[in-house]
């Protein structure tokens, strides 16, 4: 029997990691409009999640705020527990929290930094995910999605190699999930391209924004709505046989 296929989420329950801004964001957003009930987690932007969180409500999307730093197992666990504790279910986790530490060459990286990367990228997603699988698991029809970085392709331009060999591990970890835990569960993840978030704001000068855009067959770069369209699709019954995965939004700027 052929699977509904739709994006409708009514009466599913999405957690997504990082949500307050930026692709979190779009994703809360594009997944709450779809139906869904929304675990809005953050961690240093409890202004801009308190913020969505009322944006969502206007618009008469039912979201639950969670607050902890998921590289500790304690908080990343309760995240987890209070979400089941307000909805009573969790169907669709959206892993993606994360970001860039510090710029730095591995010769020259420290292993503070290092471990640091590894544990807000990679860490947290594990913590996570590992707390979310027995209530993904009891839906029957769970969902799993990595957001990875195209550092994955690119080893890391620029100092990014931390980051780069953190979300290359969280790749990994995607297709191990997607072996470990289907038919019940099915794990994917996108890979965006140079995004135009507040993630390159910070870490990105404006002349190499204009140069990667110069780099891409497209012509510019991606936003973050259009990866939120990818997170819908894969969180939703239209994506129904694809299992482990890899989305690419670079609008063609580097070709597999």
């Amino acid at each position: 029997m052929v699977p509904n296929q739709t994006l409708d989420l009514t009466n599913k329950v999405a957690l997504i990691t990082g949500a307050a801004v930026g692709i979190g964001k779009a994703s809360a957003i594009a997944l709450g409009r779809a139906g869904a009930t929304i675990g809005l987690h953050y961690h240093s932007s409890k202004n801009a999640a308190e913020d969505l969180h009322a944006e969502l409500a206007e618009q008469g999307i039912r979201s639950v705020l969670l607050s902890g730093d998921l590289t500790q197992e304690d908080q990343a666990n309760h995240v987890v527990d209070q979400l089941i504790a307000e909805t009573g279910c969790l169907d669709i986790l959206v892993n993606n929290s994360g970001g860039l530490i510090q710029r730095a060459k591995i010769e020259d990286c420290s292993l503070e930094v290092w471990t640091q990367t590894q544990a807000l990228n990679l860490n947290s997603a594990f913590l996570v995910t590992k707390r979310a699988i027995p209530h993904l698991r009891a839906t029957g029809d769970g969902r799993i999605i990595n957001l990875l970085s195209l550092s994955v392709q690119t080893g890391g331009a620029n100092g990014a190699g931390a980051y780069a060999a953190a979300k290359g591990g969280l790749m990994v970890f995607t297709h191990t999930l997607a072996k470990e835990l289907a038919p019940a569960i099915r794990t994917n993840s996108i890979m965006p391209g140079t995004v135009e978030t507040q993630h390159h704001e910070i870490h990105s000068t404006p002349e190499m924004l204009e140069n990667y855009r110069k780099q891409t067959p497209l012509g510019r770069n991606t936003f973050a709505e259009e990866v939120a369209s990818s997170v819908l699709f894969l969180a939703s019954d239209m994506s129904s046989h694809i299992n482990g995965a890899l989305i690419d939004i670079s609008g063609g700027r580097f070709l597999r």
